[in-house]
């Protein structure tokens, strides 16, 4: 009957699993094609050192390493999890312990002394947000949902080792009072000390009880993490490895051009010839930067589903250090609620994204105060452990701003101007050439 349950739970837990990842699926696909190019090679390696090996994370040494406790836990309890989900589908107990012999003790014991690790980084973690308050968790971005659902993972955490510590320190009895039902599992110290020092004189249905209810709280709590991570900015644990492997080659300053816009600013500089317009051609401008998630490309999407709100890009963004609005945190967590809002939409009222229309648009979540504080510094792109690139949203529509609604800051106006009649950023009574032509014409 156990047998039974699990497997019915297993199943259902998987169609729900396939159909909210399927939705984020779709959703980061709402932004635009976008052509990945680039070393195959270089994109494994930075998979390899910054998302797997959490390279960037040790700018910052100290939650670097606690991160790092809870994460190396999370990887080597997946070995245990695997053992649960064969246990629980053909009905054994402890599968590994009698096929990989001398190895399991030693799996195990690595597990503990990880999850009992991964416990007092998770209390340090509860206790930098919600007592110590450190400055970049109590942003005004972060109040409400983000501050709770960093919370709920937590406590999830802690719920997951108990779970695991409840079923071990029974098992470890068991395996000495039963030995036909429970292999051993070696000397396991953290789980040996649990039950001679908690669960010593329970009587064996007691400890039989204690057993399986610690495997099913593990189990089931992964089960609810899993369907809870779609919801999540804990996304980030499936999203960072192919975020970090389509993050861009180039220089990470580096921004990306506007050809019609380079082309006519040459021209208007007397750089290129003006060529004769092609047949057929209008003189309608296109929309310049982007408005809403669809002109984003795909990745930009996905660098906001991406997004672990860990606060390092708006801790060193000179403008939001200095008082302004702007937080690059901020710009991604907008830009995944707006896309989440139209993914919802356009499956409700069953149409194509390119149909779409709700009067709405990013501008209604990000405002032009935001956007027009940024120095494009870069320092953002820098810090953010799992590459996401806030930057080229921010530009893009700004972009949109002042070239399609001609929206931008009344103190840069002169400059426009100045660009536009003497070819300098600075107001200046001549052309900016002019001296080089007057050199020209006395030689």
């Amino acid at each position: 009957m156990t047998q039974i349950i699990f497997i019915i739970v297993l199943l259902v837990v998987s169609v729900l699993a396939f159909k909210s990842y399927s939705q984020i699926y779709k959703t980061i696909k709402l932004g635009k094609a976008e052509k990945i190019k680039g070393d195959t090679g270089q994109r494994w390696k930075n998979m390899l050192l910054v998302a797997f090996g959490q390279k960037k994370m040790f700018k910052r040494f100290i939650p670097a390493i606690l991160h790092l406790f809870i994460y190396v836990a999370f990887l080597f309890t997946q070995i245990e999890l695997i053992e649960i989900l064969i246990d629980g589908v053909f009905g054994t107990h402890r599968f590994f312990a009698s096929n990989i012999g001398f190895l399991y003790p030693t799996i195990i014991n690595t597990i503990e002394v990880l999850s009992l690790l991964a416990f007092v980084a998770t209390i340090v973690f509860l206790w930098r947000r919600n007592l110590l308050k450190i400055p970049r968790f109590v942003k005004p971005e972060m109040k409400g949902w983000p501050t709770l659902d960093a919370n709920y993972i937590l406590l999830l955490e802690i719920v997951l080792i108990i779970g695991i510590f409840s079923m071990n320190g029974a098992d470890s009895l068991l395996q000495k009072i039963d030995p036909t039902h429970f292999p051993s599992s070696g000397y396991q110290p953290i789980s040996s000390w649990i039950g001679n020092n908690i669960f010593a004189g329970f009587s064996v249905s007691t400890l039989h009880v204690i057993e399986r209810a610690g495997w099913w709280l593990h189990i089931l709590t992964v089960f609810g993490f899993l369907l809870y991570l779609p919801i999540s900015k804990h996304l980030h644990i499936m999203l960072a490895f192919p975020n970090v492997y389509f993050s861009k080659l180039n220089s990470r300053g580096e921004m990306n051009n506007m050809p019609e816009i380079m082309t006519e600013v040459k021209s208007m500089m007397g750089l290129v010839e003006e060529t004769t317009p092609q047949k057929g051609a209008t003189d309608e401008l296109p929309d310049f930067g982007v408005k809403d998630v669809m002109g984003l490309s795909w990745k930009n999407v996905l660098d906001a589903f991406t997004c672990t709100e860990c606060g390092r890009c708006s801790s060193v963004c000179p403008a939001n250090t200095t008082g302004k609005s702007l937080s690059p945190r901020k710009i991604m967590m907008d830009i995944r609620d707006r896309a989440t809002e139209i993914n919802t939409a356009i499956n409700k009222q069953g149409i194509k994204k390119d149909e779409f229309d709700d009067g709405k648009s990013l501008f209604d979540y990000i405002s032009d105060q935001e956007l027009f504080a940024c120095t494009t510094c870069n320092a953002c792109v820098e810090a953010c452990p799992v590459l996401i690139n806030p930057l080229e949203p921010i530009l893009e529509l700004r972009r949109y701003r002042i070239l399609t609604d001609s929206a931008g800051p009344s103190d840069w106006l002169p400059m426009f101007t100045s660009v536009e009649n003497s070819g300098a950023v600075w107001q200046m009574p001549n052309a900016r050439f002019d001296w080089a032509n007057k050199l020209e014409n006395n030689s």
